[in-house]
């Protein structure tokens, strides 16, 4: 286990029971410490830094594993489940994903959101927070001047992230990384189509640059209209990216039936 991990096992200091244990874990989860994925350190580790027995522990991950928090793979270990995935349904997720109003209304929804994370994260970042925003801002400059698309496209959800997180509310947390999974899977739009449009990968980086300095500055204010703005541009963009794509399938038909007519 290394330092960092210890650090996020505390020792379990009263009766020692697997429901302390699970309530341990739980807040993990909840708090966004530990993510769908995350692999646990093995039993006898883990039982060592809790200071509970081996037998209580398995309880402890049994109970979380039948909640659907935990799940065990074969050979190799705990993990934390997809928790995150299961707030959109596959059923509902595919509706979305086959109806246009869906991307306006989830686009209208983001902004809202976006703009209330903001302005919390401007206020109740930590220095560990804005260490953090730091790195991944840093990354996305990288990403963009050597011309790295795919991973200024992760610096991006990797930044909202961060944001959410630093807004120190789960509930937001937690809608706010359920959003971003639709986005990274495309059910709405391809965000390359954003990316593309002339002058968009500029654009956004001053979006991100606005967000980033308005939250170290300490202005919720400033932090709120950045995010929101930054809503805007890709909502105007992902309609613009949209109709392009409809103008050029049209074009094309056109062109399809002229030559069918002309043979």
């Amino acid at each position: 286990m290394t330092e960092d991990q210890s650090e996020l096992y505390a020792r379990i200091s009263h009766s020692r029971t697997a429901d302390e244990v699970v309530q341990q874990i739980e807040l993990l989860i909840l708090e966004g410490v530990l993510r769908d994925g995350d692999r646990l350190p093995g039993e006898r580790e883990l039982a060592k830094r809790l200071d509970v027995s081996r037998p209580i522990l398995r309880e402890a991950l049994k109970e979380l594993e039948g909640r659907g928090l935990l799940e065990s793979r074969h050979g190799g270990g705990t993990f934390v489940a997809d928790v995150v995935g299961q707030i959109f349904s596959k059923p509902l997720i595919e509706l979305i994903g086959r109806h246009h109003k869906a991307t306006q209304d989830y686009l209208e929804y983001r902004r809202e959101l976006e703009g209330l994370t903001a302005e919390l994260a401007a206020t109740r970042a930590t220095d560990f927070d804005r260490d953090l925003l730091t790195r991944i801002i840093e990354r996305m400059r990288a990403a963009h001047a050597s011309g790295n698309f795919d991973d200024e496209l992760e610096a991006d959800v990797e930044l909202h992230n961060a944001i959410g997180e630093s807004a120190h509310n789960i509930i937001l947390l937690h809608t706010l990384r359920a959003c971003y999974r639709l986005l990274t899977q495309g059910i709405f739009f391809h965000r390359s189509s954003v990316f593309n449009a002339p002058g968009a990968r500029d654009r956004l980086l001053a979006q991100h640059e606005a967000i980033y300095a308005a939250i170290m500055a300490h202005d919720p204010e400033a932090a709120k209209v950045a995010a929101q703005s930054h809503i805007d541009f890709v909502a105007a963009a992902a309609r613009d990216a949209e109709r392009s794509g409809e103008w050029a399938r049209i074009a094309r038909l056109r062109l399809k039936q002229r030559d069918r007519a002309g043979s």
